[in-house]
């Protein structure tokens, strides 16, 4: 609920009223009737995990990406611990990734044994930079993986032809960026592994989940197995050929989708569409209410691409403000609008920087986004009104920590 939109106002951190009564989550889910209903049917059925929903959801995404297949997994950590495996990674291998990620797409690799090596991101989309990734080759290589940094694709077809010149896999952490289109193709459809994650402020949710796809028939059945024991048939197999003998023919972990999760995961695809739409319409609203609004920079689309915006990150031009962005941070939280950082580069958790000897200035154009970055809420779910509070609340904390602060639209 709105209580004051006036920028000039007292911020709520210093005493005044804040823009909303409630807070405004960065990200939420949205769950219909339907979806409880389909959930229902599924628990009241014969196959609560290994069943048929699971095939039917893996298959549902993959026509809908334009790939020949689908593994399921219990969480999108998962699933990139799965296609590095698949990649054949292993103690002794390196793979070159962003900092700027959430720390699971660097630690799928030690899990293998191999060593994330980080590169450093393009200044405009946050992406991995193919140049500086390039430098960053040498014989141990085997993979890349590039990140979809807040919804918009990679480079990916500079990548893709890198990885062609020295034999290495692209694995595509598209945790952000379901629906997101390069050049005229879904992601999804264009690395040689692509993973994809349905937490529940994601563009579709099974509550935890994670998905890989791939045109590459031996990766599906390695993932198949690695998620299931590494054990070479499931129990649905077992049941319709009237045997119990099976074998385990590789290392693998219990990482499976339930079909519990895939009948919610069917239904919320079928809205995938309008969630899309909705997202791109937030992000066209912030964007046209940020243009001149002075400290504040718009993330950066390129031509080629339309981002699937599970993320809305602005950058502060500190240097224009009386406050850092920490001020700034919590000035918003008092506003009720729930702000959050993403993210903290992976090299600078203390996990990193004690096991590999990071110091920080390692990659400055991933710390310098850092230390100004701020996500506003983005999901489907939000209503006008709810854009309009961001808005409303992200001029006012701009007006009161800038002298020279002149807000559009006021």
């Amino acid at each position: 609920m709105t209580v004051a939109s006036t920028s000039r106002e007292v911020l709520a951190i210093n005493g005044g009223s804040p823009v909303r009564n409630t807070l405004l989550p960065y990200g939420h889910h949205s769950i219909s009737e339907d979806d409880i209903q389909a959930v229902v049917e599924t628990l009241r059925s014969d196959w609560l995990t290994t069943g048929p929903k699971v095939a039917e959801f893996e298959e549902a995404v993959a026509a809908w990406v334009g790939t020949k297949h689908a593994v399921s997994f219990s969480s999108g950590t998962a699933a990139l611990h799965a296609a590095a495996f698949a990649a054949g990674l292993k103690f002794g291998d390196e793979a070159i990734t962003s900092p700027m990620t959430f720390a699971a797409t660097a630690n799928c690799l030690l899990h293998q044994g191999a060593t994330p090596v980080f590169a450093d991101v393009s200044s405009d989309t946050l992406n991995l930079d193919p140049d500086l990734a390039s430098a960053r080759l040498t014989s141990r290589t085997k993979a890349i993986l590039p990140v979809d940094y807040a919804g918009h694709p990679a480079d990916l077809d500079s990548i893709l032809q890198l990885a062609e010149r020295h034999g290495l896999i692209v694995i595509e952490d598209a945790c952000h960026a379901l629906g997101a289109e390069y050049r005229g193709r879904r992601v999804g459809s264009i690395a040689h592994m692509t993973v994809f994650s349905f937490h529940p402020v994601k563009h579709l949710t099974t509550g935890e989940g994670g998905m890989v796809t791939t045109d590459n028939p031996e990766f599906s059945e390695t993932l198949r197995r690695f998620r299931n024991h590494g054990i070479s048939s499931n129990a649905r197999q077992r049941q319709m050929l009237g045997q119990w003998h099976y074998e385990m023919v590789l290392l693998g972990f219990n990482y499976r989708l339930t079909d519990i999760a895939c009948a919610l995961g069917l239904q919320q695809l079928a809205r995938l569409e309008v969630n899309l739409a909705r997202r791109r319409q937030i992000a066209a609203q912030y964007t046209a209410a940020f243009q001149k609004l002075p400290g504040v920079l718009r993330p950066q689309v390129r031509s080629d691409v339309n981002p699937a915006w599970h993320l809305y990150p602005i950058r502060l031009e500190l240097k224009k403000f009386s406050a850092g962005r920490s001020e700034v941070f919590r000035a918003l939280r008092a506003e009720n609008i729930g702000v959050n950082v993403h993210y903290i580069p992976v090299h600078r958790h203390p996990y990193y920087r004690d096991r590999f000897g990071y110091r920080g200035g390692e990659y400055p154009v991933a710390e310098a986004a850092y230390e100004c970055l701020v996500s506003l809420p983005m999901f489907h779910g939000m209503s006008d009104q709810d854009v309009e509070d961001v808005i409303a609340a992200v001029k006012k904390v701009c007006s009161a920590y800038s002298d020279d602060c002149e807000v559009p639209g006021d």
